[in-house]
């Protein structure tokens, strides 16, 4: 029996896949592949988050996003300080989302 996945796994992965006696097929993606599946990684870890259920599984999956992150970070040789910048200024500009602002439509007049 196999099951299918096709999505970027850490690196450890198949070493454990390994000590379970399973045989797992594996490739080294290029450039343009491991950017596609970081941003894919991303969307699949942030699923998980909405789908958590308890604050130990909210933890778990933020931490994955955190490591698709960093990942992405180093890949594309942007440092974590030049995006928390821009974060700090897109908060003075609009701010944050402490204040549970839902916006359910605007309305706009002909002019």
């Amino acid at each position: 029996m196999k099951h299918i996945y096709n999505k970027l796994v850490r690196d450890n992965i198949p070493v454990i896949i390994s000590k379970d006696h399973k045989t797992a097929k594996i490739q080294i993606l290029n450039d343009d592949d491991y950017l596609k599946y970081l941003k894919l990684k991303l969307i699949e870890e942030s699923k998980e988050v909405n789908t958590s259920q308890n604050n130990v599984e909210l933890k778990n999956e933020l931490a994955d996003i955190l490591e698709v992150i960093e990942a992405l970070l180093n890949f594309s040789q942007i440092s974590l300080q030049d995006v928390l910048e821009i974060k700090e200024k897109k908060a003075l500009k609009n701010g944050k989302f402490n204040n549970r602002i839902f916006l359910e439509q605007v309305e706009y007049t002909d002019e």
